[in-house]
């Protein structure tokens, strides 16, 4: 990275936050000829998407940490393969351990699910084909709308194509997979998932996926999309799988920087925005924290919706309106994110030999629909569960520049804790409690966990809004609900990458599609700030 100079000068784009979305947009503009730099406040670029040391001689992705929705488009045309980027899929796609007994496996083919089901529930077999024909059926249309910009403005004669395209598309899908459709926008995970599985386990398998960085129960109205938002991706063209990015998920961020400088893109490091310079009614520039003053003839934010119009614009420059729907936009993903450093690999009930496909997969520490429900009924109530969902990924056990010779690293995605206390305590204050709830719920499952446990590091919600700039520790940048999706993402009338104010634009998560990295809405940003030339 490029150390700050003095005066940066006048640029085309000027792009705040150097996370992954900011990256690509980046990437694509300098490959289009702008002058493009980056301002980010950490002392690393990567946003939420980084690899870094938290135990001496221990590195793992800090926040986000696995890796199936990055768009293959992005891949290939920013050439991340070429700057080092290897992803593998996991061989098993995810284990469901269970109070006793052998836990599920999950993987890695839809036969081998389907083996493993039938021994608990023969019905529950026989329908896994027809549920992921149905699935798909959604997906597919769904993954269609990924790289289209929303309608923002029907008087338009654009977007009302867009609107009339998108129903022809919906249109030619049978009545059948319509109604799919239908379902999972608006039903509960767990009552999609109900009306087709009897098995406890089936039905976890794939609830989990409706709560991941979203807090609500499985039976909450709406969760079944975000099952679905989880079904987009792919690893190495194999649609569905999940992966490893060896060297973490710092890879990925690492890689887009190398492509975007290539192509002679800045990132300045340790240069936190202050403010966005509005003059005449259109964004000129920004203030970064230091007093410079950066000119550009676009900015585009890669940050929570909430943050840029509430605190990088001034209340003058932002409509009372839209303020107000800003102070109301819904943020808070009750996660709570762990890395930790381990002498040994967890010993779970059928785990075999060390380093066995189990430990190479997704390992979910929620059993049931119910235990899920429980959980966010407990943070409801005392702002952290007791039983947490807890997902735990060891990629060290293929990936060995993590961890020294022997040892291993974990990382630990934790639900449900909510985003404020209660009883009025910080997360400062409650963190150590959570941390204990956290380890003492997979040592039930792995006898050893604890006492091969070498160090740790743990994020909070306030720490993923104070560390990563995510407001309410919300991993998505807004909720992934109907009122904040498509064209209502983040407002109804700005979800084309525009903010209102000419010459400003949203290239985060908090922008269409949505969250997880995926780099499209960076991508659909800088296709928007090229006035529609294609990428």
């Amino acid at each position: 990275m490029q150390a700050a100079d003095k005066d940066v000068g006048d640029l085309d784009v000027a792009i705040i936050g150097a996370g992954h979305n900011g990256l690509t947009c980046a990437a694509y503009l300098a490959r289009a000829g702008l002058k493009v730099a980056l301002f980010e406040r950490r002392g690393i670029a990567g946003g939420a998407a980084v690899t870094e040391e938290f135990v001496p001689g221990f590195r793992n992705s800090t926040a986000s940490y696995t890796v199936s929705l990055l768009h293959p488009k992005i891949i290939r045309e920013l050439h991340l393969a070429e700057h080092g980027l290897r992803v593998v899929e996991r061989p098993l796609q995810n284990y469901l351990a269970r109070d006793s007994g052998p836990g599920l496996r999950m993987g890695p083919t839809l036969a081998a699910t389907r083996r493993n089901v039938a021994a608990e529930s023969p019905r529950d077999a026989d329908r896994l084909e027809a549920f992921h024909q149905q699935l798909e059926a959604a997906v597919s249309l769904l993954k269609d709308l990924l790289l289209r910009t929303p309608p923002t403005d029907l008087r338009r004669y654009g977007d009302l194509w867009s609107l009339l395209s998108t129903g022809r598309r919906f249109r030619a899908l049978s009545l059948e997979a319509q109604r799919t459709v239908h379902e999972v926008f608006t039903r509960s995970a767990g009552d999609y998932l109900d009306g087709w599985f009897e098995s406890d386990g089936i039905k976890a398998a794939y609830g989990f996926d409706s709560i991941v960085g979203n807090y609500a129960s499985p039976y909450t109205p709406g969760s079944a999309y975000v099952l679905l938002h989880h079904a987009f991706g792919e690893v190495n063209g194999k649609p569905g799988l999940w992966g490893h990015a060896i060297g973490g998920m710092g890879a990925i961020t690492q890689a887009l920087a190398r492509e975007a400088q290539a192509h002679g893109a800045r990132i300045e490091l340790e240069a936190p925005v202050r403010h966005i310079i509005v003059e005449s009614g259109r964004a000129q520039g920004i203030e970064l924290a230091d007093g410079r003053i950066v000119r550009a003839r676009r900015i585009a934010a890669n940050v929570n919706p909430r943050f840029l119009y509430l605190d990088l614009l001034s209340s003058g420059d932002v409509p009372t309106e839209i303020r107000e729907r800003m102070q109301r936009y819904r943020c808070g993903s009750a996660s709570f994110r762990m890395n930790v450093a381990l002498s040994e690999l967890p010993r779970l009930d059928d785990s075999g030999a060390a380093g066995s496909d189990l430990h190479r997969s997704g390992i979910l520490f929620a059993p049931s629909l119910a235990y899920m429900d429980r959980a966010h009924a407990d943070a409801r109530l005392s702002g952290m569960s007791r039983s947490p969902v807890v997902e735990m990924l060891i990629p060290s056990t293929v990936d060995d520049t993590l961890a020294p010779p022997g040892a291993h690293v974990a990382s630990l995605f934790c639900q449900h804790f909510a985003p404020t206390l209660p009883d009025g305590r910080s997360w400062h204050e409650a963190r150590d409690e959570a941390t204990a709830l956290i380890l003492d719920t997979v040592n039930r499952h792995a006898p050893n966990f604890r006492a091969s446990l070498l160090g740790h590091s743990a994020l909070s919600p306030l720490d993923l809004e104070e560390k990563f700039g995510l407001p309410s520790g919300d991993i998505f940048h807004g909720a992934l609900g109907l009122d904040q999706l498509w064209a209502a993402r983040p407002l109804l009338g700005q979800a084309d990458y525009r903010s209102g104010i000419p010459g400003l634009y949203l290239c985060g998560s908090g922008a269409h599609p949505g969250g997880g990295v995926s780099g499209v809405p960076g991508h659909n940003c800088a296709r928007a700030m090229l006035r529609g030339k294609a990428l």
